[in-house]
């Protein structure tokens, strides 16, 4: 039945080429479509015959770029995938032909994975709305734009079922082999294989890849033994039981092939099978990516839902998720969590408003809010958070600068320090903080940061701790210790000149907070006050009104910081690497989010009781709805726009930590030295 239809669609959408029986002004966007779609049809075709396997590196490159063209820079601004080229072209249709060309573009990685029904739901949803509009044309009317946005609700509604089964099943399933075949049983010598799977590949990943391959054994096994025992060792430091799981998530960037092989080897040696499943498009990198072709493309079809949320969706989508992850309880019973390679390097972005890309109503973030701690509070049923761990660990790609190669080594050296002397060194720090009511934080050199941060009260102090004592487990590289703070008490602002945030540029960024809870916020990226709140609204409170101070840390990782002075790639750093690199405060949820049960111990026996904040997260214990936000993002200040940082005892002493972007504090002196050496 599929062959049947597939190749009565593939029929119908080549006649569309000739036909003229549509307004005039949509012809040009459903003949490119349509052209589009034969396109990937023929990519399909080709990837399943013997030519794709003997094509050179050439021809591979110049199918790969074609697939690509019409969204990259230099041709997005005429393309239909521009919301504001679709409008000025189609009028009132054409933010939602806009999304249907998204919805097109996703057939690219189906033709490379073979999977022709995903190719063929997707083309039948292009051909009804078509024959829509050649309807309306027959009966002189317009097309009928509530029609055409049912035929589009009705798809992601009746196709929600199939689509969230597929994310599940290739998140916690590791027979689904596609990208792991590819990366255990190539040549990776032979840079072909970076083809093969359907993403955008430029110069970037094809240097990685060669960078890695004239690397040395001994330096690739370091590099995934420093992940892969990350990992374990999450587990362990937390008491969660890595031998009840059976698999892992391993997500990275292309071009890491080799380095990744050896790590599916280590974790199979701890009874561990690596899930490797395609990312998807979008900012936010679930799984393997490639490049990205045009990130204004991705930021501008953020918010598509906005063409068919409701509630009625929104419960359709709790239901299948629930029900996917039902079917499969056993296997995400023994699910571990993910193992993330990040990358950076490239060049900041900073994201244009465009005026005709899709924005959710006030009703429709909230049903966002809604879904997403609803979603979240299902898969945690499923995949436990008192039983499940992760690791982050984060290199640089050629991207980076001219001096890629010592930036690499760098990189590595900063992810493979000494982690004992950094767990003593922080164990002074905490001692310090251990005796705090709280902490002030102040700015300098303009920086505006004024803020006070309270702690737990400490009942029984020679066995609790308020800081956990953080070196290379799941957060790498090593170098930070942190807390999840009370929020009534902890009030005053957080300022910061410029930060990458998820990948998004902030500028001038300023948070206030009262009694832990976030009041108001503002930057300067836009012209307008509130073109800046929508932003930081959007992007880092994710259409909350408010989000408590989830953690407050210290970062001490002063190595990464120079290395990033010295080569100026401070603003291409992930807050992985960054938030090492200077206090830094997140907003969302704990560290700890839904897992405040499970005791952790730092290494000199101390039990870390300051594992919830008192205003928040004990709702779980009433209205889990009301407990957990589904975010978290770290915002540093940078050593040398830090002042001060001192923590104040009940009875009003100061015992300061850092001053003036050092570390004064008696046994923290090894910290400055790499100061010393710059």
């Amino acid at each position: 039945m599929i062959e049947e239809r597939f190749e009565l669609a593939v029929e119908r959408v080549a006649e569309i080429i000739t036909e003229e029986t549509i307004a005039e002004n949509m012809q040009d966007y459903f003949k490119k479509c349509a052209t589009f779609i034969l396109m990937i049809k023929d990519t399909y075709e080709w990837v399943g015959s013997s030519a794709y396997k003997e094509a050179d590196m050439n021809t591979l490159a110049e199918k790969n770029k074609e697939l690509y063209e019409d969204i990259l820079p230099g041709h997005y601004e005429k393309s239909y995938g521009n919301p504001d080229f679709a409008v000025e072209k189609l009028g009132e249709y054409g933010q939602l032909f806009s999304y249907l060309y998204t919805k097109l573009r996703e057939m690219i990685p189906y033709a490379y994975e073979q999977k022709k029904e995903e190719m063929l739901i997707r083309m039948e949803l292009f051909l009804e709305v078509y024959n829509a509009c050649v309807y309306a044309q027959e009966e002189a009317k317009k097309p009928d734009k509530k029609e055409l946005e049912q035929i589009i609700y009705w798809f992601m509604s009746d196709y929600s079922e199939e689509m969230t089964e597929e994310n599940i099943e290739k998140q916690i399933n590791p027979e689904h082999s596609f990208a792991r075949k590819i990366i255990m049983e190539s040549d990776l010598s032979d840079l072909r294989y970076l083809y093969r799977f359907g993403e955008y590949i430029t110069d970037n990943e094809l240097e990685t890849a060669k960078h890695l391959l004239s690397m040395p054994e001994e330096k690739i096994k370091l590099m995934a033994e420093t992940y892969t025992e990350g990992y374990r060792i999450g587990f362990e430091v937390t008491n969660k039981d890595i031998t009840k799981k059976k698999t892992v998530a391993v997500r990275f960037s292309l071009g890491f092939e080799r380095m990744i092989r050896q790590a599916v080897r280590n974790f199979e040696k701890i009874g561990l099978q690596s899930t490797i499943y395609r990312a998807g498009a979008g900012v936010n990198k679930a799984g393997y990516f490639g490049a990205i072709p045009n990130k204004q493309y991705d930021f501008d079809h953020k918010d598509d839902a906005a063409l068919f949320m409701d509630k009625q969706y929104i419960n359709r989508r709790l239901e299948v998720l629930r029900n996917g992850y039902e079917k499969r309880k056993e296997m995400a019973a023994v699910f571990g969590g993910p193992a993330v390679l990040e990358t950076f390097g490239e060049t900041p972005f900073a994201p244009e408003f465009k005026e005709n890309a899709c924005k959710l109503s006030e009703e429709q973030q909230k049903l966002s809010v809604e879904f997403a701690s609803a979603a979240g509070s299902i898969v945690n049923e499923y995949i436990k958070g008192e039983e499940r761990s992760f690791t982050i660990i984060a290199f640089p790609t050629p991207e980076v600068g001219d001096n890629y190669s010592e930036i690499f080594d760098e990189i590595v050296r900063i992810n493979t320090l000494d982690y004992k002397l950094y767990q003593t060194i922080q164990q002074n720090i905490i001692d310090c903080l251990d005796k705090a009511d709280h902490v002030v934080i102040q700015g300098m050199k303009g920086n505006k940061t004024n803020l006070t941060v309270k702690l737990h009260e400490l009942k029984h102090p020679q066995k609790e701790s308020n800081f956990e004592n953080c070196v290379a487990d799941v957060n790498i590289p090593v170098g930070e210790v942190f807390t999840s703070p009370l929020l009534k008490g902890t009030n005053g602002t957080l300022h910061v000149s410029r930060v990458f945030l998820n990948e998004l540029e902030y500028r001038n960024l300023e948070v206030e907070f009262t009694d832990g809870m976030v009041t108001d916020y503002r930057c300067t990226n836009f012209d307008t006050e509130e073109e800046n709140k929508k932003y930081i609204k959007d992007n880092v409170l994710f259409h909350h009104d408010t989000l408590p101070l989830g953690e407050f840390a210290i970062g001490t990782n002063t190595t990464a910081y120079v290395v990033a002075e010295k080569y100026q790639i401070a603003d291409k750093l992930p807050i992985l690497i960054a938030e090492k690199m200077g206090p830094h405060f997140a907003v969302g949820d704990t560290c700890y989010s839904h897992a405040e049960e499970i005791k952790v111990y730092n290494p000199d026996g101390k039990e870390l009781i300051a594992r919830e904040n008192e205003l928040v997260s004990e709702y779980r214990k009433t209205d889990i709805s009301k407990a957990y936000f589904n975010c978290h993002t770290d915002i540093t200040i940078p050593y040398d726009e830090l002042g001060r940082l001192f923590a104040v005892t009940k009875e009003g002493e100061e015992l300061t930590i850092i001053e003036n972007g050092r570390f004064v504090l008696a046994g923290c002196e090894e910290l400055n030295k790499p100061f010393e050496k710059d």
